[in-house]
């Protein structure tokens, strides 16, 4: 699933950059979500396989440390990049005449750039808060990664208040994301469905379903751990758990906007048939 997140996210990253065609803002943002991907897979899976094929489970305390920041990180960058890729199919399906205006290079860099921003304040954030407190007891994280709340459960004490503090702010983006997205996909499936071409329909709908089935996906997989009462002694099943909300949407991301995308399985074939040639 690692070799598959990682082709299929470079992929799209490489097609969205060499084609011309795929210059538009929704692209550039998908580029960036892509890059994401790569970045929060690769911040947890990689040690967990060498451990693996050297049958060992250690893992140093800076390692865990820039485990923790790369994960809080593009978590919440990712949630970011997400509700800002549907304010742009909320431009382009609500206010088309609108569109190139609203939507231009300054506004695109600007939302990616605080994308970068948000997340990067929310990993250092998180990280200082959890590995500020005091640990004792055997330092077993009963997880491939060093997930917060396994790190937690090694306080001493209640001395994690600060991480709690740190937990129930970021939630509260969160949320004001998840209620912009909602907001954002209400006008979005109104608009649509006053739309008189059924053919206009369709592809608009063409192009939002990708971007709320990828959201669905990222929210319902971390809401489904973080939520859900944790057991004193963690069982595969918590383990497969993790696996959805930290392996799953960076490899089926890719998959599902290309399945339904017609212009990056086209861009996808002329990059191939261009590296055909290039070899041939």
């Amino acid at each position: 699933m690692y070799s598959l997140a990682l082709t299929g996210n470079i992929l799209i990253v490489i097609v969205t950059s060499m084609d011309d065609s795929l210059n538009s803002p929704m692209y550039f943002f998908l580029k960036h979500l892509s890059f994401l991907d790569i970045c929060s897979i690769s911040g947890t899976v990689p040690r967990f396989i060498v451990n693996s094929f050297l049958h060992r489970g250690n893992i140093s305390y800076w390692e865990c440390f820039f485990q923790c920041f790369v994960f809080t990180l593009c978590a919440s960058a990712e949630m970011s990049m997400l509700t800002v890729m549907s304010y742009d199919r909320y431009v382009a399906i609500c206010l088309p005449l609108h569109y190139d205006t609203v939507m231009n290079v300054r506004t695109c860099v600007h939302g990616v750039i605080g994308v970068w921003v948000s997340g990067t304040i929310s990993g250092v954030m998180h990280t200082v808060a959890t590995f500020s407190i005091h640990f004792c007891g055997p330092r077993v994280i009963h997880q491939f990664f060093c997930d917060v709340p396994q790190i937690l459960k090694l306080s001493c004490s209640s001395d994690f208040m600060n991480e709690v503090n740190v937990t129930i702010f970021t939630t509260l983006l969160a949320f004001l994301c998840f209620i912009f997205i909602v907001f954002s996909y209400t006008n979005i499936f109104s608009s649509v469905l006053r739309m008189p071409s059924a053919e206009g329909r369709a592809k608009a709908f063409s192009t939002c379903l990708p971007h709320l089935a990828v959201v669905i996906l990222f929210l319902s997989t971390g809401a489904f751990e973080y939520f859900k009462p944790h057991s004193g002694s963690p069982t595969a099943f918590d383990m497969f758990l993790t696996m959805m909300y930290t392996v799953f949407p960076p490899t089926f991301n890719p998959m599902i906007y290309s399945l339904r995308n017609k212009a990056i399985k086209t861009a996808v074939k002329k990059v191939i048939k261009r590296k055909k040639a290039h070899w041939g």
